[in-house]
């Protein structure tokens, strides 16, 4: 009997992380929807290690599908710094926009990120938030930008890493918040998909990091390493072929869909929960 119910704990946590690791990518919240599965499954995960695993999952998916991008970018960073050639500005500039676009989440990330949790913890509160992702998606959905990635500005940087910033609300989509916001800016989809999930890598790199003591304190490590690594695996796969997808559909323009489903979602949260 006990095995059993080991058994049904790790699928939990499976489904978790793939579900986690399917939502990120996407312009619906996946830490939204990380509170409702749990919600709904009877789970409540105590601390953020499990979030913090699953979301370097998916922030390693990330790097593999732009490991190119990456590598090209670090590569002409340094030509243009070392040598200072011309052909190489434009990706050190990218790179630099990058930088400043990541300070405003970081910065409001470490010193209030806490209190934005207990705070919009209610599944009430996630309801309008996914609501407000919604109008954000649907005023962009027709948007078809000509600002390519050389095109970008300072003040574009800042503005997207405002937007991801308001992102730590839950239910406010991080991917939804910076490619709303760069495509208002008149970026073309390909550069505001690319800066977007780029400047996601940084903070939740410095996330983990800034909280890795934290994770190695978690009793659950040792108690749910089998749940926890099969979450983490999960998330990792399901993080992957969830952004090769929503890359099509930016591709083809129909964001409108996602947006349909905030307005669906939200209002079932509101009227339900």
């Amino acid at each position: 009997m006990e095995s059993m119910e080991k058994i049904y704990l790790a699928l939990k946590y499976l489904f978790l992380g793939i579900f986690q690791g399917f939502t990120e990518p996407i312009p619906i919240s996946s830490s939204g929807h990380l509170v409702l599965a749990q919600y709904f499954l009877g789970l409540k995960i105590e601390g953020m290690s499990f979030e913090l695993l699953v979301n370097t999952a998916s922030v390693l998916a990330v790097l593999i599908i732009y490991r190119e991008d990456l590598l090209r970018l670090t590569k002409n960073g340094l030509r243009y710094i070392t040598a200072r050639e011309q052909s190489a500005k434009d990706d050190f500039r990218f790179i630099l926009y990058l930088v400043i676009g990541t300070i405003p989440a970081g910065v409001i990330g470490v010193l209030f990120e806490d209190m934005i949790a207990e705070y919009f913890k209610s599944i009430q509160v996630l309801g309008f938030t996914l609501l407000i992702t919604g109008i954000g998606l649907w005023i962009i959905r027709n948007l078809r930008g000509r600002k390519n990635d050389g095109e970008l500005t300072f003040k574009d940087a800042v503005i997207v890493g405002l937007a991801q910033a308001v992102a730590l609300i839950p239910g406010i989509s991080r991917s939804g918040a910076t490619i709303v916001a760069a495509m208002l800016l008149g970026m073309r989809q390909e550069t505001a998909l690319r800066f977007s999930f780029l400047l996601y890598i940084p903070v939740s790199l410095g996330g983990m990091i800034l909280s890795f003591s934290d994770i190695l304190s978690d009793s659950n490590l040792r108690t749910l390493w089998l749940p926890y690594t099969l979450a983490f695996i999960g998330s990792l796969v399901a993080s992957y072929y969830s952004l090769r997808w929503f890359m099509g559909i930016m591709a083809r323009g129909n964001l409108k869909y996602f947006a349909y489903y905030c307005f669906v979602a939200g209002t079932l949260i509101i009227l339900f929960t």
